[in-house]
C-alpha cells in the first residue's frame, strides 16, 4: 500500500507537465471514448463514462473535448476505434507490473511494451500471472493537516469507504467501485480537500526494493506511463521513506 501512495504522490506532481503537453487529456479522451462505446453517452446511466468525465473536469479538460470523445464514442463523430488490453510482467527486485492500454494496433502495442520491459531489466509475464494480486478500488489521499482522523472516519464511513489509513503525512481512504463517487462527494459537502482522488488497483501484498532496484522500478513505471497507448500502470513495490527521500532529492 506504501508503494502506491508514494508512487501516486509523484504521480500527482507530474500530473500539471503531463497536462500542459497534452498527454493527460489524450488519456483521458480515450477513457471517455470507449465508455461511452461501451455504456453510452448517458452520465447517469453510465458510471465508467461519469468517472471519466469527472476526471477530465478535474484536469480542467474543455468541455467541447469532453463532449467530442463523448460523441465519437456514441458513433456522432468519426474516431479511431480502440482496443482495451492488459498486460502483465515483472519489474527489477520481482516487482508485480499491471499494465492497461487502450490501442489502435495491438500487434505494434504488444511489441513496444515488450520492449520497455526487455530494455529496463523486467519482463513479460502471461495472462494473468499477476492480475490476482490487483483489486480495483477507489483510492483517496487527504493531507493529515486539512482534517483530523476522528472526524475523516466518521465521514468517509458513513459514506460507504471501506477503510482509512495513515501514511507518513497523509491519509488513505479506500472504498469500493461503487462507493467512490459518494465518498468523494461526502468529502467536498464537508469542505475536505482531496490531494488525489482516482479509481486504482491495489495489492494484495507489496515486494520491499532496495535504492538500486527502486531507481530502476521507477524508471520501469514512469517509461510505461509515458507510452501513448497506456492509460494505467500498477505495481507491488514499496520503497522504504529514507530510500524515497533520496530519490527525490536527485
Amino acid at each position: 500500500m506504501s508503494g502506491h501512495s508514494k508512487w501516486a504522490s509523484i504521480k500527482h506532481k507530474k500530473a500539471a507537465i503531463d497536462a500542459k503537453r497534452g498527454k493527460l487529456f489524450s488519456r483521458i479522451s480515450k477513457e471517455i471514448t470507449v465508455a461511452a462505446k461501451i455504456g453510452g453517452g448517458d452520465l447517469n446511466s453510465n458510471p465508467r463514462l461519469r468517472t471519466a468525465v469527472m476526471a477530465g473536469k478535474e484536469a480542467n479538460m474543455p468541455g467541447d473535448n469532453i463532449e467530442r470523445a463523448i460523441k465519437k464514442g456514441t458513433g456522432e463523430l468519426p474516431g479511431v476505434t480502440y482496443e482495451e488490453s492488459v498486460y502483465e510482467g515483472y519489474g527489477p527486485g520481482g516487482v508485480a507490473v499491471l499494465i492497461e492500454v487502450l490501442t489502435d494496433n495491438k500487434n505494434r502495442t504488444t511489441s513496444e511494451i515488450r520492449s520497455i520491459f526487455t530494455k529496463r531489466n523486467g519482463n513479460m509475464a502471461s495472462a494473468n500471472a499477476v492480475a490476482w494480486m490487483f483489486t480495483k478500488k477507489g483510492f483517496i489521499t487527504i493531507k493529515k493537516e486539512t482534517v483530523d482522523e476522528d472526524t475523516l472516519l466518521d465521514i468517509t464511513l458513513d459514506a460507504g469507504a471501506e477503510d482509512v489509513k495513515t501514511e507518513g503525512d497523509i491519509y488513505e481512504v479506500i472504498t469500493g467501485l461503487q462507493d467512490f463517487e459518494s465518498v468523494k462527494e461526502a468529502l467536498a459537502k464537508n469542505k475536505i480537500a482531496t490531494e488525489s482522488a482516482e479509481i486504482t488497483a491495489l495489492p494484495s501484498n507489496t515486494v520491499q526494493v532496495n535504492e538500486k532496484e527502486a531507481k530502476q522500478v521507477l524508471d520501469l513505471v514512469e517509461t510505461l506511463e509515458d507510452h501513448d497507448d497506456v492509460q494505467n500502470v500498477y505495481a507491488n513495490f514499496d520503497i522504504s521513506d529514507e530510500i524515497m527521500k533520496k530519490l527525490e532529492a536527485e
